[in-house]
């Protein structure tokens, strides 16, 4: 009888020590209300964002809940069902019911979470910035020892109007979000509409802004908050959120989007050279998104127009994908922003090769005419 009774006061603390480790850290995913039709009516959320955020917090072990301010079923804008991330996603009827079922934000105890995750997408700008009841969850969060504020993209626009005190919670905190150059590279549609500009509010707030050139992989970590500047911050924002809440990250594949934007970036911070990159894409070109980092160069050309060393880059990037992706229209700008480069030479074959090609030969001819 006493050997059992020593048995299980041995047993009985590994027992409740062993279940308080397998108790889930519980994140809870908050979406716009706003969308509709896709995006076409009213801008809504961004499921790229909420794809790879997802997968993330599932694959490390979290569990979750997706909320809103309304409740009920919420609209993505439009967007491509091809991805790897959302092809998953599409697949994943418990991710899809919870889209369809979010929690309304009213509804959510805040007590009930180790971790706020806020996705992006423009919906973001219109809804939760004036959502009382995601105050009150993003307050209690500020308060919750250990507990962890995130966003991506837009997302930080839930915090400009949430105070502690007198001060806003934001004042003195480094973070990021959709920037302006951004805004006005990418944000044509909606963005007048919107209620304020987002970098601009965060820092009259008492935000300390951090960015990185447009669309590129930006995130920070300060205090409670973790911040992802863009889409292209979302697994990286994840990942910091799983490793703020004490856990490991797994290892995993890179997407391809993610892999090339990773690319894009140590050529443009130059902490790899052309080429390096010229090598790594000949070795792996199934693994990078060669359209994409050909767009990139074509955006990085339009932002840099009073300054060479932005569009000697923004050429470097797109001709890094000549051998792999051709389009005309990038080929004439490339000729074009040669000639503005005084480099007449390039310019003239770049032209030539599209008339010998038969593609913009008007447009061709005449900067041949302007390079004489």
């Amino acid at each position: 009888m006493k050997k059992i009774i020593l048995s299980i006061v041995f047993i009985l603390p590994v027992m409740l020590f062993s279940q308080t480790n397998d108790i889930k850290k519980k994140v809870l995913m908050v979406v716009s209300s706003y969308g509709k039709d896709m995006g076409e009516a009213r801008p809504g959320y961004e499921f790229d964002e909420f794809s790879q955020a997802y997968l993330i917090f599932k694959n490390n072990g979290l569990s979750i809940d997706v909320a809103s301010p309304k409740g009920g079923k919420v609209e993505a804008d439009e967007f491509n069902q091809e991805k790897p991330y959302n092809k998953i996603l599409l697949e994943d009827k418990s991710a899809l019911s919870l889209l369809d079922h979010t929690i309304a934000t009213a509804d959510i105890n805040a007590a009930d979470y180790d971790a706020i995750y806020i996705v992006g997408g423009k919906g973001a700008m219109f809804d939760l910035p004036y959502d009382p009841a995601l105050q009150d969850i993003i307050s209690s969060l500020y308060t919750k020892e250990g507990a962890i504020i995130s966003s991506v993209c837009h997302g930080p626009a839930a915090f400009v109007n949430v105070k502690n005190g007198d001060d806003y919670i934001i004042k003195g905190i480094e973070l990021t979000s959709f920037c302006n150059i951004e805004e006005e590279l990418f944000g044509k549609k909606w963005v007048k509409e919107f209620p304020f500009s987002l970098e601009t509010k965060l820092e009259s707030r008492g935000a300390i802004f951090r960015q990185t050139d447009f669309m590129l992989s930006k995130v920070v970590v300060s205090g409670k908050f973790v911040t992802g500047q863009n889409p292209f911050s979302t697994t990286g924002s994840a990942e910091a959120v799983v490793a703020s809440l004490g856990l490991t990250p797994v290892k995993r594949e890179l997407y391809n989007d993610e892999r090339s934007a990773y690319l894009m970036q140590e050529v443009l911070d130059e902490t790899k050279t052309i080429a390096w990159a010229e090598g790594e894409l000949a070795e792996n070109k199934a693994k990078y998104d060669m359209p994409l980092i050909a767009a990139y160069g074509y955006y990085k050309i339009l932002a840099s127009s009073e300054d060479n060393e932005g569009l000697l880059k923004g050429v470097a990037l797109v001709e890094l994908t000549s051998p792999y992706f051709f389009n005309e229209n990038l080929q004439l700008l490339l000729a074009k922003t040669y000639a503005s480069l005084d480099n007449k030479a390039k310019a003239r074959d770049i032209a030539n090769d599209l008339i010998a090609k038969n593609l913009l030969e008007e447009e061709s001819e005449k900067l041949l005419e302007e390079l004489n």
